[in-house]
């Protein structure tokens, strides 16, 4: 009788093409069901090695155990220190480099944000930076216009991309519940292409995306085309962590190798030491 572990491996094994990846999720969350401890037990388990990310940004934002402030980004760093994982957070808002300070964040492995909360500009196409929008909240449950949406998200996208200094775009092409039956569609080739130019031009990975099974296969086809790199991320909360199944089945399909994938910047080539902020 095998063991899980093997039994994983043989399944890991499966699934890689001929150049073995490296197997990292860089997009877990602990929180009250998965502890520190009970990550560092998965990922032994699983064979695959953990990012860990915490929500950083303003305090307003209203994420639990946030981080706002360097001494939250000081403890947070420290309690990961000499941890078998990556450290990183998940950067909320266009101005959460307002809450720390460059030496700091240079000090993680890694910066992951996404571009699912949204300037009132561009969720209504009128108005400012605020409030946001959380897209996957009812707070985004009508849409009029579509297409004018999908143009001012796209544009949004970039726009991250451009000011942020970030590693990794997390939930890449996400979509609303209201308009989320005609991604298809809505994400034309265009679109697509506008995102991943972006994405070549600052240096970002995409994330594969094991829990909304995103982007879709044409997207990643024409991202690995342009010389793009890709991160592995089940953004998956409880004990399911560390799924990687969509991930690599796009890995398989596209004929993704190691040197396709997002390794964590040495020091001093860091993005927030590269580029600085916009």
């Amino acid at each position: 009788m095998i063991t899980r572990r093997e039994f994983t491996g043989m399944l890991v094994g499966a699934l890689l093409p001929a150049d073995e990846l490296p197997l990292v999720d860089y997009h877990v969350h602990l929180d009250e069901r998965i502890t520190l401890e009970k990550a560092l037990e998965i990922s032994r388990q699983r064979g695959v090695r953990f990012g860990i990310v915490e929500h950083a940004g303003r305090p307003e934002l209203g994420y639990r155990g946030m981080l706002t402030r360097d001494e939250d980004l000081r403890r947070y760093l420290d309690m990961l220190a000499g941890k078998p994982v990556y450290r990183g957070i998940q950067a909320e808002g266009l101005d959460w480099m307002d809450c720390f300070s460059p030496r700091l964040v240079a000090e993680l492995d890694y910066v992951l944000t996404d571009a699912l909360t949204v300037p009132q500009r561009v969720f209504k196409g009128a108005g400012g930076d605020e409030p946001l929008i959380k897209l996957w909240t009812p707070a985004a449950k009508v849409i009029e216009d579509p297409q004018g949406f999908m143009d001012r998200y796209v544009d949004f996208h970039v726009e991250v991309m451009r000011r942020e200094p970030i590693d990794i775009l997390a939930n890449p092409t996400f979509l609303p519940a209201a308009i989320e039956a005609e991604h298809a569609s809505l994400w034309t080739r265009e679109r697509m292409e506008k995102v991943i130019e972006a994405a070549r031009r600052y240096g970002v990975a995409i994330e594969i995306n094991s829990r909304y099974r995103l982007p879709s296969q044409d997207f990643l086809r024409l991202a690995h085309t342009a010389g793009v790199k890709f991160s592995f991320g089940s953004n998956i909360h409880g004990p399911d962590v560390g799924r990687l199944d969509y991930c690599l089945e796009m890995a398989r399909k596209l004929g993704l190798s190691s040197r396709d994938i997002f390794q964590p910047a040495p020091p001093g080539q860091k993005p927030i030491q590269r580029r600085g902020r916009a």
